[in-house]
């Protein structure tokens, strides 16, 4: 029996999470530079605690919870410590931790193997310093929690083929449950997960002659074992979702779920499925460039060695949600965004530290009684043309995807980040221009919430849906100034604002996204004169990409 040490993981987590952190830190502080979604989820933890009538359920039920809900503790600092929210720093705190924490999956996968430490470690590298992997570990959005679960998901399932230890299997299902809660898609990996190990146990089991009603009891068991808490997290989430909003699956359905943002949006840009085929192909080869010719390379030879079961876990997890990508995106519905591919660099990873044999044991707590550890190279044995292929591999991908992140066709959401790289002030260029006013977003929503506070306005005053709201809340030190969607009065408040005591409106015109915001709803000309009810106070034009203009309406009072 072998355990796994703890002391290069924390030294691990401890040097990736300082980087991450340092960078997130620096682009919200320092520039201001910021990412919707991420915004959004500090605003959904900010109203559980500080809002004019803060309740759990404020969480709200269109993006999956456990973003928020691990921001929470940070949020509950913010009377102290206001940026934490008002900057967003609590959600660059979150990514960072997560992102450290599958650097630590992706190198346990090599030291789990015993491989060498130059290339267990230059593999890890190349997987921490890519740059969306350092992008996304510190702007506070999903994709940092969502690797590390379905990395810390792949290294126990690949622990558990070998040592069919029920721990390994127990684990990794916690991971899969927690990665659903992060991100809807992960219920495409907890199926590929059941496909695994329905297949690898009944397998193993057919192998060794035990009989066949034993042989369906195992394979049910662990199937069951490894689909319950994603199953437990599916039905409790939308069960909750039921009970507080009368929708079960508003991620979907509701006005503000993904299809409708689709449709205000215009679509998803993919206008045949062929076309967007090519376009996510395209994703993958920035991402991943000789990934590829890699698993190729790697499927063969661990064909020709009969120790195929090992690569499944990762490949079938994470090829599932890569696979559940492609086809949202060419049925249209989600977006052709470089982000919703990232989970290859982690397959790429796992995939490379899988390429050469095993030179120890998985640790393992307890062997199950279908354990096939492998045959344990030689420490002494030179590392392979494999070996080295995987690591060119990861290092090829690293320029090639800073390349393709300053494409504003593959990377609408990345590019702009050659404006804080290599700063050209005085340029001129289309694209250059197109990337400074990426980084202005929300700058007009700050000056908003800038402005509403410097009025010293009593509790419930502004009136304003989250829509696009959601980013004059969050930068606002005066939250409880606002009525939003989540306030369990906010209709009665819509319906007769004068009576309820606001004074102002904050309204964006009735088109695209702005369609589906409650006030213009309620009042469809408020943006255009005031709906009768309110006078026109202050306009501002947006400085930011796809964000709209706004106009603040004083409320007349009865």
């Amino acid at each position: 029996m072998r355990r796994a040490s703890r002391g290069p993981g924390l030294a691990i987590f401890a040097a990736t999470f300082v980087l991450y952190l340092a960078v997130g830190v620096y682009l919200a502080s320092g520039l201001h530079v910021y990412v919707g979604d991420s915004l959004s989820r500090v605003q959904s933890a900010q109203s559980v605690l500080f809002s004019r009538d803060p309740h759990l359920a404020a969480i709200g039920f269109i993006f999956t919870p456990l973003t928020a809900i691990v921001q929470l503790p940070l949020t509950a600092l913010t009377p102290w410590w206001p940026e934490l929210t008002t900057e967003a720093i609590s959600a660059a705190v979150m990514s960072a931790a997560f992102m450290a924490g599958s650097v630590v999956q992706i190198s346990g996968v090599a030291r789990d193997r015993g491989l060498p430490g130059w290339m267990g470690g230059l593999i890890t590298v190349c997987y921490a310093i890519n740059p969306m992997i350092v992008f996304y570990g510190a702007n506070g959005m999903s994709e940092a929690p969502y690797l590390f679960f379905l990395a810390w998901a792949s290294r126990r399932l690949v622990r558990w083929v070998d040592t069919d230890d029920v721990h390994e299997l127990v684990v990794a299902a916690m991971a899969l449950g927690f990665g659903y809660l992060t991100r809807y898609d992960g219920g495409a990996a907890t199926m590929a997960a059941a496909l695994l190990v329905g297949l690898v146990s009944f397998r193993r089991a057919e192998k060794v002659g035990t009989p066949p009603s034993t042989r369906w009891y195992r394979t049910i068991l662990d199937v069951g074992l490894v689909v319950l808490p994603s199953a437990v997290a599916f039905v409790g989430w939308a069960l909750t979702s039921w009970l507080i909003t009368g929708n079960a699956f508003a991620q979907f359905s509701s006005e503000y779920g993904n299809a409708s943002i689709i449709e205000q949006s215009g679509g998803s840009g993919s206008d045949t499925a062929e076309a967007a085929l090519r376009f996510s192909m395209t994703e993958l080869a920035i991402l991943a460039p000789l990934f590829p010719l890699l698993l190729v390379a790697v499927v063969v030879t661990r064909a020709t060695r009969r120790r195929l079961y090992p690569l499944l876990p990762t490949v079938l997890l994470i090829g599932a949600v890569l696979a559940f990508q492609i086809l949202s995106y060419s049925r249209g519905s989600t977006f052709g965004f470089l982000r919703f591919y990232i989970t290859v660099i982690a397959l790429a990873a796992i995939v490379a530290l899988l390429a050469v044999p095993a030179r120890r044991t998985a640790p393992v707590r307890r062997p199950g009684v279908y354990a096939a550890m492998p045959v344990v190279e030689s420490r002494r044995r030179p590392v392979t043309i494999m070996g080295i292929a995987a690591v060119v591999t990861m290092l090829v991908a690293i320029p090639v995807t800073a390349w393709g992140m300053t494409s504003p066709k593959y990377a609408p959401q990345e590019f702009a980040l050659t404006a804080v790289v290599a700063p050209r002030p005085d340029s001129t260029e289309r694209k250059h221009l197109d990337a400074q006013r990426v980084l202005r977003s929300f700058s007009t929503e700050r000056a908003l919430a800038q402005y509403l506070d410097s009025l010293d306005l009593p509790e419930g005053s502004v009136l304003c849906d989250t829509v696009y709201g959601f980013a004059v809340v969050v930068a606002s030190t005066r939250p409880k100034q606002f009525v939003i969607p989540s306030d369990q009065d906010f209709t009665t408040i819509l319906n007769d604002p004068a009576a309820h005591g606001v004074q102002y409106l904050l309204s964006v015109p009735n088109e695209g996204r702005g369609s589906a915001d409650a006030l213009n709803i309620r009042y469809p000309t408020l943006y255009d004169n005031g709906s009768q009810i309110s006078v026109l106070v202050l306009e501002a034009r947006n400085d930011g990409a796809n964000l709209p203009d706004w106009r603040i309406y004083r409320v007349i009072p009865r």
